[in-house]
């Protein structure tokens, strides 16, 4: 089993540490036993770290793996595991955070969870979601009003640590005018394609951890492309150093200090991607990689909103960060 490090977040209220390498379990075309099984293959082969959401459909399977992994002695209790959710978009109100994260909480099976995040800095106003989202059913949200309903969930033990996901500079300094509890980190789509410079380093000045999402591009997903796989600078490194792409990816995250979820139910890939820890770019090839044309891709505006315009591209995460 590989042993991964872990990145401490600067706080002063003694969170735990959030394992550098998360296993993240966005899912479309897998069916819940498939999810199910690929945890329990990632608790093997040493994944600690699981970020689920609302929103992804996952949050029952991977309490059902947790048990599971229990159950085979695979980890000896469940603070063994770093676990995330996030509190989507129709529970925008403060009222609504706290049994939102109870549903959560039901779902996975659990009495807490080690971070909960805000999942996107808008409120949905539908029944039920439907994709493409109708541009008409989103509005912005009041965050003092969510972020105390964030807080609360803190405080009544219903989480270790809070944070947002998704969230601009201007919108982070804004909770942290008025906020008891800070934002302890910030996951944002982040790869070499989509390098966050600026996004690191705000966040770094605001002792919030950055984790990247989507670090291989989410290639195979409908929401993902293919640039960071199929880019030739990342494939000449891989060439000559003997790596794959999602190796140099990977790697060059770690080198930024940030943490990151990437998915992969295979096995083989599971343990490729944790491979990254005994080598390192050189300066030369972290050059070549600072210098890729940046493309952000427009998951929220340009795939799930409704005849997105320019004020719905404005809250998309990483637009204006770079």
């Amino acid at each position: 089993m590989v042993s991964i490090p872990e990145t401490t977040i600067t706080s002063s209220d003694g969170r735990r540490p959030i394992p550098l390498i998360g296993l993240g379990t966005a899912s479309v075309t897998e069916s819940t036993d498939e999810v199910k099984a690929a945890v329990i293959k990632a608790i093997k082969v040493g994944y600690r770290h699981f970020d689920t959401a609302a929103l992804y459909g996952t949050e029952k399977p991977l309490g059902e793996a947790i048990k599971e992994a229990l159950r085979l002695g695979l980890i000896k209790s469940r603070a063994e595991l770093f676990i995330t959710t996030k509190l989507w978009c129709d529970s925008m109100e403060g009222h609504l955070v706290v049994p939102a994260i109870n549903q959560s909480l039901r779902n996975l099976g659990l009495e807490y969870v080690d971070l909960y995040l805000i999942h996107w800095p808008l409120k949905l106003n539908q029944d039920e979601l439907k994709i493409p989202i109708p541009i008409d059913c989103i509005a912005p949200i009041n965050i003092k009003d969510v972020w105390e309903g964030i807080e609360k969930c803190q405080d009544l033990g219903f989480t270790k640590s809070i944070g947002v996901s998704n969230f601009s500079p201007r919108l982070i300094e804004e909770i942290l005018s008025f906020a008891k509890i800070p934002p302890a980190v910030n996951q944002v789509e982040m790869n070499p394609i989509w390098q966050q410079k600026k996004l690191n380093e705000f966040c770094k000045k605001k002792d919030i951890l950055l984790t990247g999402y989507s670090p291989l591009g989410a290639s195979g997903a409908k929401w993902g492309h293919n640039r960071v796989m199929e880019c030739d600078v990342l494939q000449d490194i891989a060439k000559s150093r003997g790596k794959t792409v999602a190796q140099v990816s990977l790697r060059w995250m770690y080198e930024q200090g940030v943490s990151f979820v990437v998915k992969s139910f295979n096995t083989e890939r599971m343990k490729q991607n944790l491979d990254i820890f005994d080598w390192s770019l050189s300066e030369e090839e972290s050059i070549k990689i600072s210098h890729i044309p940046q493309q952000k891709h427009v998951y929220l505006a340009g795939s799930m909103v409704e005849g997105a315009n320019d004020v719905i591209t404005e809250i998309d995460a990483g637009l204006a960060f770079q």
